[in-house]
Formats: structure tokens, sequence, C-alpha cells
């Protein structure tokens, strides 16, 4: 074969695939002219849906993450829930990773030094063990990591967990009170609550008055419940005054809690309302003096005196009392009397000049004087 035959046999056969290429293939129909042209099409979408993740995410409040993980049995653990609910009796383990890691629980548990309660730091995390838990320590749990510089910590609130656990126990509905009568003080320019807490969520709480007997609604605006601190007076006054009780119902059952005594607080939030009165202003050498330095205040708030005179310096023996009580002073207002008396024997010539008392609250502390003189 001479390469002309070739080169020849080469052209029919690209010719024969040009000739196929314009036929029609089976089951198609031939394409017009221009239908190589990419079409604009429209199509019927479904909404999408968010998934849960995206909603969250598209919430405009970043959320921090827990660091706390709930620790079961055989090794495993999960990231406890806002609220938790659990037997009474069992062994509950927390813990949060981060180094160091302080912790918040039931006051409940603080007062009585519970040898129940453990709390140990590890080298990656913190660890919380409650043993042979009962329905007294219903209550929030939480922790959060240090930002420590030397020996001078603070809180990190980036790294912080939290639980609300009830502990359910069988007879107990209600979260126990230490006593079976107690006293909530309404002050007017703060909330005042009635601790029924309970101790299985999906309990049916109401508030009662014990005379006239009857249900003290909660509409939301002036008495509200929360799970987790009571009934909760959100602007009280004196028209609220008397005793009340709570009743809880769950499961079939009914529980009446402890009988709550409430009184109206006559004496408004702030510093010390502090005065100072010496038995005389002028007194003899060998008399005794005593000066007083009384505060009214709010039932509910403590207060702790100091005292300077004029023979402190010369270590002058002097007897220094404090004594508190609470008055009632008509229409249901209540005061609390705190009082604080220095005495002083044998009066001298180093024990002239000034007495000088400071009383201190939560909320500030007040300085008063008198001059006692020798005579």
């Amino acid at each position: 074969m001479n390469i002309w035959l070739l080169l020849g046999l080469l052209l029919v056969h690209e010719a024969l695939e040009d000739v196929a290429a314009q036929q029609p293939t089976k089951h198609k129909q031939p394409k017009e002219q221009g239908e190589n042209r990419i079409k604009p099409t429209t199509k019927k979408m479904k909404p999408k849906i968010p998934k849960v993740k995206d909603r969250d995410s598209a919430d405009s409040t970043p959320k921090t993450p827990s660091i706390m993980m709930l620790v079961l049995d055989k090794g495993r653990y999960q990231k406890p829930p806002v609220t938790l609910s659990l037997m009474a009796g069992q062994t509950v383990e927390l813990r949060c990773k981060g180094s160091p890691i302080e912790w918040s629980y039931p006051a409940y548990l603080n007062t009585f030094k519970d040898s129940r309660l453990s709390m140990k730091q590890h080298e990656r995390y913190g660890q919380l063990t409650l043993a042979n838990t009962t329905s007294a320590d219903t209550g929030e749990f939480s922790c959060w990591g240090q930002l420590c510089n030397g020996y001078i910590c603070r809180r990190d609130e980036a790294k912080t967990g939290s639980t609300y656990i009830f502990f359910t126990e069988k007879g107990e509905l209600f979260v126990p009170s230490p006593s079976y009568f107690d006293v909530v003080y309404l002050n007017p320019d703060r909330q005042a609550v009635v601790p029924c807490r309970v101790t299985v969520l999906s309990a049916k709480v109401t508030l009662h008055r014990e005379f006239p007997a009857k249900e003290i609604p909660t509409n939301g605006t002036d008495i509200t419940y929360d799970l987790k601190r009571g009934f909760v007076y959100l602007q009280p006054h004196s028209d609220h005054q008397g005793v009340v009780y709570c009743k809880a119902e769950a499961g079939g059952k009914s529980q009446i809690s402890v009988k709550y005594q409430l009184l109206y607080v006559e004496v408004p939030s702030g510093p010390p309302s502090t005065t100072i009165l010496a038995s005389s202003n002028k007194v003899k050498g060998g008399d005794d003096i005593s000066v007083l330095c009384t505060v009214l205040g709010e039932p509910d708030v403590e207060v702790e005196f100091r005292w300077i005179f004029p023979g402190q310096k010369d270590e002058r023996p002097v007897t220094i009392q404090d004594t508190w009580r609470l008055v009632h002073r008509g229409l249901g207002h209540t005061t609390r009397l705190s009082q604080s008396i220095i005495t002083i024997e044998d009066f001298e010539t180093i024990d002239a000049g000034y007495y000088i008392c400071t009383a201190q609250n939560l909320r500030g502390q007040t300085t008063v004087a008198t001059t006692v003189d020798f005579s």
C-alpha cells in the first residue's frame, strides 16, 4: 500500500465521522439551530428551614460554652442541662475544665459544713462530689475559671458552667426548711421572697394566706413564682403582710410548706441611721460613765460597732456590750434596734475627751461622736 492510498483512507474515515455526528441520536429529537446555547430555567425550590445549629448561630447574643460536665456511671460524661432532676440518695460528681476552678453550691451545705461535700483541684479540671444526696441539697451548682496574676485572681467570665439540680425524695415535695416558722421582711425598695422551692420540676405550687384563708394569685406583675427562688413579691407594700404558706401538688400527692410571717419594714435601705448619747457630759472623778450608740435599721440587716475613746492608748479598762432586738412600731412596721454601750468605771482625767462610735452594715457606715468632760 503506497502513501497516497493510505492518505485517502484517512480522509474517507474522517468524512464518515462528520456524517455520523450530523445524524439524530436514537431516542432523542434532533437539535434545532441555536439549541446548544444555555437557556435560562426556573426551578421550584423548597424554602430552606435552618437547622437548630443554624438558628442558634444566627442569635445575635453569643453563648459562652459551659465548662461543666456531669460524670455518669462507667466513666461516661455529659453536659448537664440548665435544670436537672435526679433521685435523692445517689452520689453526684461534677467536673469543670480548667485550673484553678472555683465552685458555688447551695448555702445549706456551707452552713452545716457538710462532710458529704468534697472539692478537689486536679491538673486540668476541678471536681465537686456530693454523696448521699437529699432533697435539702436541691439548688444551683456552678463553677468558673480563675485568671490569676501572682496571688491576685479574678473570675474568668468566658469559662463558666452551672446547673440547677432537683433532688427528688419520696414524701418531700418542698425543699426542707430548718424551722417550722420563718420571717420574711417586706422592704418597699427591693423584692421579697417567700422561699417555697420544690424538689419536683413538674410540681404545681400555689401561695395561700392563713387568715383570712384564701389563695393569693400570682399575676406576674405584683407576685410571681420562680422555681429556683420561690414566690417573689416584686413591689412589696404593707397590704402584703400577714402569715402565708405554700401548697405543692405532683403525682397525685400534695404537701403544705412551713408558715412565713410577712413583716413590713419601716426603715429604708442605706447606711446605719446612728445616734450617740452619754449618760452625762460632765463627770466628777470616781464616778461611772456610759455612752450609748443606737441604730434603727432594717430587721434583717446586721450592724457592727467600733469605738474610739480617750483612754484607749493607755489601755484603760472599759466594758463594751452590743445588743439588738426587733421593735414593732404599729401598723405592721418593724425595725431592728441595734445598740452598743461603752462603760467606764471610776472616771479619771484620761477618760475625758471625744467618744467616737462607728456603725457599719452592708450598705455603708456612719460615725457619730460626743464629748465627756471632767467636772
